[in-house]
């Protein structure tokens, strides 16, 4: 799914699935998932509000599916920048290319991030708990992939030995709270960002 926008998931040629998709992200990173009307994503897609259960169980099942998708788009990402190259190289690819991202993104890990606390709680919907659970495992999944890195660095002699799966939760966490506060056009370019929390990051994994 890298490079894939959240439009184009699983987009026949008559499907509205991706269209819904994106109005969601739009109205739930700018107005907020509880302040959105179920309503107002159909009229933004030009639908009945009917028909958007021919596509998602409910509101919630929508939002769920919006973080599933950002989880896998990052967890792509990050492999692609860490493969095939030495620990210190990859640490800096990875970290640099999560800034690497489209205004739309940059409202999708809003949406995730303001959201995440919801894949803690089991969901009596079938779908709806399908795609937490799909959720659950790329977070699990990120995090062994960053630790993965940060511990072939320490092994490498690169990186000074510590618990590698704390100090992957420590990047993660300084990397992931960007996107709570930042805006697209705001005082700071995502380029201003990315330089001064990429040096955040490095120092705490190479000092």
């Amino acid at each position: 799914m890298a490079g894939k926008s959240i439009a184009d998931m699983d987009a026949g040629p008559r499907s509205k699935r991706g269209a819904i998709l994106e109005a969601a992200v739009g109205y739930f990173g700018e107005f907020g998932y509880e302040a959105t009307k179920w309503s107002a994503v159909a009229d933004r897609v030009g639908i009945s509000q009917t028909s958007l259960y021919h596509y998602f169980e409910s509101k919630a099942h929508c939002l769920l599916t919006i973080m599933h998708h950002e989880l896998h788009r990052s967890h792509e990402h990050f492999l692609e920048a860490a493969a095939g190259v030495d620990p210190a190289e990859g640490l800096r690819a990875a970290l640099s290319g999560a800034f690497d991202v489209t205004q739309q993104e940059v409202l999708q890990m809003r949406i995730l991030q303001n959201h995440i606390g919801l894949l803690e709680t089991p969901r009596s919907s079938k779908r709806e708990e399908e795609a937490r659970q799909a959720a659950r495992v790329l977070v699990h999944n990120i995090e062994v992939a960053w630790t993965g890195l940060l511990e072939r660095g320490m092994e490498a002699g690169v990186f000074p030995r510590r618990d590698p799966h704390t100090l992957a939760q420590a990047v993660l966490g300084l990397l992931v709270s960007v996107w709570r506060w930042y805006r697209w056009g705001g005082r700071l370019t995502l380029n201003e960002v990315r330089d001064f929390y990429v040096g955040c990051a490095l120092r705490m994994v190479e000092s």
